[in-house]
């Protein structure tokens, strides 16, 4: 028998309904058996990212998950050759992407979907908003694939498969890249790399363009560049005049942001630009981005240097 479901479900099933012609009573069969995660709310609420740097840092940047990148990209590199010439975004940025997100594919979560969607909408105010929004999306989804709302499984935060797209992105941002007539993010490869190209793309990645750069700071002006946020929004002219000093050759109308990064006794600083920018778009975090970069760097030396042996 079903059980009474709370108003604010409720509500979000009627909303359902008239927005999106789905049925009332398909929606609250699918609510009444799904599970509210408490371990959900504790997970999300203590992010990663929240870690100093010098203790994020090894958790993505370290000898086996640049050692496993060059295995994947050796793997995918024709389909990575191929996305970055469609896309313009660097095989080894797409590749670190997936092995920060997944460890390339083998970490793809293991919550439903739909009960991490639920547990987040209806029970963390603090960004209920966001995944009722998902919610909604991940319902449309499931629908347009002709998938079963509970069989997709994913992060605590409701992210799916080898790139962990939201299921906004998902609908937005998926490509069918081994034109084999669908879309599969969980257990393909192929369509999980070129979405994440595309999805880089999409969000202004700039086809040879910088990412980041270690600076040297000097004077007592380098705060005036610390900006809420995470575009570049000052000229590298004017960052230089706030004594703050790229450690590689870049035009003086180029827009930058400065970047603290704690380590264990001392601050590390680097300039990013518009692409590292467009990384956070992924993830809006400074030191998720900086792993990103740092990692695709290793990623390509590694290989590299395999390849002169």
């Amino acid at each position: 028998m079903a059980t009474q479901l709370r108003p604010e479900i409720e509500t979000f099933i009627t909303r359902m309904v008239e927005r999106h012609g789905f049925e009332e009573s398909d929606l609250k069969n699918i609510f009444n058996k799904t599970r509210f995660q408490p371990a959900i709310i504790s997970a999300i609420s203590r992010p990663s990212t929240s870690k100093p740097w010098h203790e994020y840092r090894p958790n993505f940047v370290n000898s086996k998950r640049i050692r496993d990148g060059v295995t994947f990209w050796n793997n995918n590199s024709r389909t990575l050759e191929r996305a970055s010439k469609k896309f313009g975004v660097p095989e080894e940025i797409i590749t670190a992407v997936i092995g920060v997100e997944t460890f390339y594919g083998t970490r793809t979560g293991r919550h439903r979907v739909l009960d991490a969607l639920t547990t987040l909408a209806f029970n963390y105010p603090r960004r209920a908003e966001f995944f009722r929004d998902e919610l909604e999306q991940y319902l449309l989804l499931t629908r347009e694939q002709g998938t079963s709302t509970f069989s997709i499984k994913g992060s605590y935060a409701g992210a799916i498969g080898i790139p962990q797209f939201m299921p906004s992105s998902y609908r937005n941002y998926a490509v069918d890249f081994d034109n084999d007539g669908k879309i599969d993010l969980s257990g393909n490869a192929a369509d999980s790399i070129g979405s994440v190209a595309n999805y880089l793309t999409a969000h202004g990645w700039e086809v040879d363009g910088p990412v980041a750069a270690r600076a040297h700071i000097s004077g007592d002006k380098p705060d005036q560049a610390l900006v809420k946020g995470y575009k570049p929004l000052h000229t590298m002219e004017k960052m230089r005049k706030l004594g703050i000093t790229p450690l590689i050759d870049v035009p003086s109308n180029r827009q930058a942001m400065l970047i603290e990064l704690k380590n264990d006794s001392e601050m590390e600083y680097w300039v990013g630009f518009n692409n590292f920018y467009v990384i956070t778009r992924y993830n809006r975090s400074f030191r998720y981005a900086m792993s990103v970069h740092q990692l695709s760097e290793e990623i390509r030396a590694a290989r590299n240097n395999k390849d002169a042996l």
